[in-house]
């Protein structure tokens, strides 16, 4: 049963690897419509080949072999949001360094964003101006940047226990051509070891090796721990535990409706 917004949410979901937060995004916006996905490694891809200027700039980056800056993702941001009428045009001007971004079209210098004091910006509070962010932001740096641009008035943060989260990824297996994902806890193949549609063999990711997500889970806490601690302190954090997605989805919808609906 689908339901409605009477306020735009704003949304982060903040969760260790393989918690599901693809899997929360997906029902999220399923049965909340006016959920809208903005992924920022889309945005870089599709301005990437559609060769804007903002595109060029960042694939030339990109083969340089360097990171995109936050300064590139952040106006990536930028220009969707005022796209689509979700940051108004009376808003503060993003500022990039010494750079005001006053124009989508305009490059972005080379360089780092600034922490400038700004005024709140304005922003729709139209229902349909929800979203969910996706990739960004990852730093608590990144996130003071954020709170330039846009005022996110909900961070999720999905807790598993990193005992449950391994279990789950040892017991995983893939159809490779396909991309059929199978496990064995709780999304058995009907065969064991073979893909239900083609009856192909199943293999196992190379990375899918317990010490290696054992590391990745440790390097998630330890630097999400001030990512978590910047929202906590703006009051609109809110944690969600649960060992699997379907317990974690129905507390998530309740959440949901009750700060919204």
């Amino acid at each position: 049963m689908t339901t409605g917004f009477r306020r735009a949410a704003r949304i982060i979901l903040v969760g260790a690897p393989g918690v599901g937060k693809g899997t929360q995004a997906e029902r999220l916006m399923k049965n909340f419509p006016q959920i809208s996905a903005i992924s920022s490694g889309d945005l870089l891809r599709d301005n990437v080949k559609n060769r804007t200027p903002l595109g060029i700039r960042a694939e030339s980056t990109i083969r340089s072999g360097a990171l995109v800056p936050d300064a590139m993702i952040l106006r990536l941001i930028h220009n969707e949001l005022m796209t689509r009428g979700w940051v108004r045009p009376d808003a503060p001007p993003l500022i990039l360094a010494s750079t005001a971004a006053t124009a989508p079209a305009v490059e972005p210098e080379p360089c780092n964003f600034k922490d400038i004091p700004m005024s709140p910006p304005e922003t729709s509070d139209d229902p349909s101006a929800s979203f969910i962010l996706d990739g960004f932001p990852r730093t608590a740096t990144q996130a003071r940047s954020l709170d330039a641009l846009i005022p996110i008035n909900l961070v999720v943060h999905i807790s598993t226990p990193h005992s449950i989260i391994v279990d789950r990824i040892a017991g995983r297996w893939i159809h490779e051509p396909s991309g059929r994902i199978y496990n064995t806890t709780f999304n058995s193949p009907k065969v064991e070891g073979f893909d239900d549609v083609t009856g192909e063999p199943l293999t196992k990711r190379p990375d899918d090796d317990p010490v290696v997500w054992q590391a990745r889970l440790k390097k998630f806490e330890e630097t999400s721990r001030p990512l978590l601690n910047h929202y906590d302190q703006k009051g609109v954090l809110w944690t969600v535990k649960g060992n699997s997605s379907d317990e974690i989805t129905p507390k998530l919808f309740k959440e949901f409706q009750e700060r919204f609906g």
